[in-house]
């Protein structure tokens, strides 16, 4: 071939590829056009219909008005806590409307958002129901649980830190149950989440599901004292306790506990002491019961008055996710600030209702008979959250064990026992 034949050739290829990237774009710009020209509108047509048909403008406006008892049953609190808690949140977010359309109001992200804490419902579910755009939902959800939260934390959810606030605490479990120098019952449980992206099994417990554990501490009226949420699941509750400001702050003398005071009507010193379960390790300011092989009848004492101090703890658990369903289900959102955010927001809103509900709230929990035999609270027919499990070693020392056979003689003694107790055990 000779050289001129090559040259043209080679020109004509260019000239053909040049031509089939001019056809590719201009095919590219068409798709675009057709893509644009199909949105002639910016909101579906059944979404516009909100304020005609969503369920905030007519069945929520509805149960205020005439059925109350309902509204709490829809929203989990009656209607002047509801406005009261708009009236909080509003400064943190409210929005302004724009040329286009008008912004979502704060009692309908309010109102959405106690939905969603209380059934644990879809985003796709809610959508429908207040006729909102699904993505809209699932971004201010995680916002309204953390104005809730800021705006709450304060006055309804603030752990003690002065010896005054403490000694308050211990009052109150040596007049209810009948434990002296208690600060508190502690416990944790699994929330169940799906796993954010790139964690592995980071997040997998030993239930075999995803999940971030919440530690909580609770005075003797159920109401939680401080919270610790977000330590991944694999870790048990002892090793997430080792982990947290609380029992950091116990060991280095910074909580402003009250110093060791004398038990009731005895001139025996003992330290303050918080009660749990066996998962945590003994120690001297965290009480837990023997273990549970071949126990005396002093030791089977000792633990059923322990119990007795610890059993706050699991109502408010009980409460808390009989209340705030959202427990009961695997939280469909990857991103853990968010969930810390919704559980942060559902633990002050149980502790807002204790205070401003009273009992009606609160119905449901365990009860004590003339007997003071136990009876189960409705919240234990529902499924209850997952325990966290136990750590491989809980080594105690040899003072916890000391001050703990101490209590343990006190609650034997004439001066310590209560008239109830040795019947059941």
């Amino acid at each position: 071939m000779h050289i001129s034949e090559m040259s043209d050739t080679l020109q004509m290829a260019l000239t053909l590829s040049a031509l089939g990237l001019l056809l590719v774009e201009e095919e590219r710009k068409k798709r675009t056009r057709k893509i644009r020209r199909k949105r002639t509108k910016w909101v579906k047509p059944w979404i516009r219909q909100r304020q005609a048909q969503g369920a905030f403008a007519n069945l929520c406006q509805e149960l205020e008005l005439a059925e109350t008892l309902d509204f709490k049953n829809f929203a989990r609190l009656f209607p002047v806590q509801f406005h009261m808690l708009k009236e909080l949140i509003s400064p943190i977010i409210q929005r302004r409307n724009t040329n286009y359309r008008d912004c979502i109001s704060v009692g309908e992200r309010l109102m959405i958002t106690l939905r969603f804490l209380a059934t644990g419902e879809s985003f796709k579910s809610l959508s429908y129901q207040f006729r909102m755009g699904m993505s809209t939902i699932q971004q201010f959800i995680p916002e309204t649980c953390a104005a809730i939260y800021q705006v709450l934390k304060e006055k309804y959810l603030k752990c003690p830190d002065t010896v005054e606030e403490w000694q308050q605490v211990a009052t109150g479990f040596q007049a209810q149950w009948n434990f002296p120098n208690c600060l508190g019952a502690l416990d944790g449980k699994h929330i169940n989440i799906r796993p954010p992206p790139g964690t592995g099994s980071t997040f997998y417990n030993y239930k075999h599901t995803f999940s971030i554990v919440l530690m909580a501490l609770v005075d003797s009226n159920y109401r939680f004292l401080y919270v610790d949420v977000g330590c991944n699941g694999r870790i048990s509750d002892g090793g997430v306790f080792g982990g947290c400001s609380l029992q950091d702050a116990l060991e280095k003398r910074i909580s402003n506990t009250p110093a060791p005071a004398p038990l009731p009507e005895s001139d025996q010193l003992a330290p303050y002491c918080i009660v749990a379960d066996e998962a945590f390790p003994l120690k001297e300011y965290l009480m837990k019961p023997y273990p549970n092989r071949r126990l005396s009848a002093e030791q089977r004492i000792f633990n059923y008055r322990l119990s007795r101090a610890r059993r706050v703890v699991e109502n408010a658990f009980g409460i808390l996710a009989n209340r705030f369903r959202v427990f009961l289900t695997t939280m469909n959102i990857q991103s853990t600030g968010k969930v810390e955010d919704i559980v942060l927001a559902c633990c002050a809103l149980h502790n807002f209702l204790r205070t401003e509900c009273g009992e009606v709230y609160m119905e449901g929990i365990d009860q004590e008979g003339l007997d003071h035999d136990t009876v189960p609270g409705r919240w234990r027919q529902d499924p209850g959250l997952q325990q966290a499990a136990l750590p491989h070693k809980t080594n105690s020392t040899t003072h916890a064990k000391q001050l703990r056979n101490k209590l343990c003689q006190y609650f034997n003694s004439d001066i310590g026992a209560v008239p109830f107790q040795w019947g059941k055990i």
